[in-house]
């Protein structure tokens, strides 16, 4: 019997689907979880499409992605997400650590990281004033309103993934969102352990030896 997954998406091809809420994913017989992938490469032009070429290989969608600076002088830090399997992500993270000019990836479970992204809500100034459920729900997300005037207003959001999906799920439904966009995941692991500080040491002592 063909499975249905809680957003009408067929089941059996989970590894490139990513429909599934977390409830849904944890009997997911297909064993698709959500992985975080940092990497840090040195600041090269290319390498962004080199490590965007291994997904798709793989046919695995990416959920969010973010490029940044890392606290390394002269490396830059991408944090990716994406729903497939343990297998899966294993040899997407290996892959992208053979490019010449990536110094580490490593992948994460969400319970191995914190977590967050930023996002912007564009509502309608006269929805907002004429409704004040649309204030309480952005007072209950801790949500702030940063920009008014008599057309929109400017709410950000600062959290967890699903807190802003919350968020802009309540806010839609009142027919309020004019526009809305969000940051990808930023993300730092629990590890007591720097890994990436760790590898460059041995770098550099090899380097004077």
């Amino acid at each position: 019997m063909t499975q249905y997954n809680n957003k009408g998406g067929q089941c059996g091809t989970c590894e490139t689907c990513g429909r599934c809420d977390e409830k849904s994913l944890a009997n997911c017989p297909e064993g698709v979880t959500l992985y975080t992938i940092m990497t840090y490469s040195e600041n090269f032009a290319g390498i962004l499409n080199q490590i965007t070429a291994v997904f798709t290989r793989r046919q695995v969608n990416i959920e969010s992605l973010s490029v940044c600076a890392s606290s390394t002088p002269g490396v830059h830090k991408y944090t990716i997400t994406c729903f497939c399997t343990e297998e899966t992500v294993q040899l997407i993270t290996k892959q992208i650590e053979k490019k010449i000019d990536v110094l580490q990836a490593r992948y994460y479970t969400q319970d191995q990281i914190f977590i967050q992204e930023v996002a912007l809500l564009k509502l309608s100034t006269p929805r907002l004033l004429e409704n004040r459920e649309i204030s309480r729900i952005i007072r209950v997300h801790s949500a702030k309103i940063v920009e008014v005037n008599e057309t929109y207003s400017i709410v950000n959001i600062t959290g967890m993934p699903e807190d802003i999906e919350s968020l802009y799920s309540s806010l839609a439904s009142l027919d309020c969102v004019l526009q809305f966009v969000r940051t990808g995941a930023i993300a730092v692991t629990k590890n007591p352990r720097e890994l990436l500080n760790e590898y460059l040491d041995v770098r550099r002592q090899e380097k004077t030896e």
